[in-house]
């Protein structure tokens, strides 16, 4: 996710895509925080990138489970 707006990424990811998504990066800060607790973690700023990340997933999903915002390409997920 290297561009400017990587909510906007997320918004056009399918909800199977999205708990794709989820799971790499609950995973990653996983393997990060043993990184940490280990003493090899090298870049401290990955963990925060990536405790971000999820919770703009978290807030994606969210969203369309209210109906505030539908999936990719204005297909309505949402129930």
């Amino acid at each position: 996710m290297a561009t400017a707006n990587p909510t906007a990424e997320l918004r056009e990811l399918d909800n199977e895509a999205l708990v794709a998504k989820l799971r790499e990066s609950k995973e990653e800060l996983f393997n990060l925080r043993f990184q940490m607790a280990t003493g090899q973690l090298q870049n401290n700023r990955r963990l925060r990138v990536v405790r971000h990340e999820i919770a703009r997933i978290y807030t994606v999903m969210r969203e369309r489970e209210l109906g505030l915002a539908s999936g990719p390409e204005g297909k309505g997920d949402a129930a």
